[in-house]
């Protein structure tokens, strides 16, 4: 095969071709692209950091404002309880206070009204017995033909009223 038998002639030839390539692509590649792209790698990764440190002292800065935040919100809820409370409370006085005067009111008339029974009642009291002593004496002048005083028969009618 003659293919084979060139090797040994053209073998020292692509050897040498070979490290001049080689040679070639490790100054280009090893000496001048990798430093490079180490510098970008090292920027970046510089930058990166820088970003999650902005990022960390952000989140602190956001926390801390959030605190702030909750403790002003809790302190303003409980103002706005302590508020509601007073507001209840006062209206709860003003409700105790107007029950009561309409409970005074109320209890005025009352009395009032009862009085004006209490009249009524004895004025009907007072013509029952006069309506009674009169017809006491109408049914004794009838029964038995007597005829009764007036005071006699008011006398008669009081008695039977208190006990009976």
């Amino acid at each position: 095969m003659p293919q084979i038998a060139q090797l040994a002639e053209t073998w020292s030839s692509q050897i040498f071709w070979l490290l001049v390539f080689f040679g070639i692509t490790f100054f280009f590649i090893g000496r001048l692209m990798v430093p490079r792209v180490m510098e970008t790698v090292a920027l970046r990764d510089k930058q990166i950091g820088d970003d999650l440190a902005a990022a960390q002292s952000a989140r602190d800065a956001a926390d801390e404002r959030e605190e702030a935040w909750r403790t002003r919100e809790n302190e303003n809820r409980a103002a706005a309880q302590a508020l509601i409370a007073k507001a209840k409370s006062d209206a709860a006085l003003s409700n105790e206070k107007k029950l009561a005067e309409a409970q005074g009111r109320l209890d005025a008339r009352l009395a009032e009204a009862e009085q004006r029974i209490a009249a009524s009642r004895e004025e009907a009291m007072g013509e029952i017995e006069t309506v009674a002593a009169e017809a006491a004496q109408d049914i004794v002048q009838r029964l038995a033909g007597i005829k009764v005083t007036k005071p006699a028969a008011n006398k008669a009618v009081k008695e039977a009223m208190i006990h009976g």
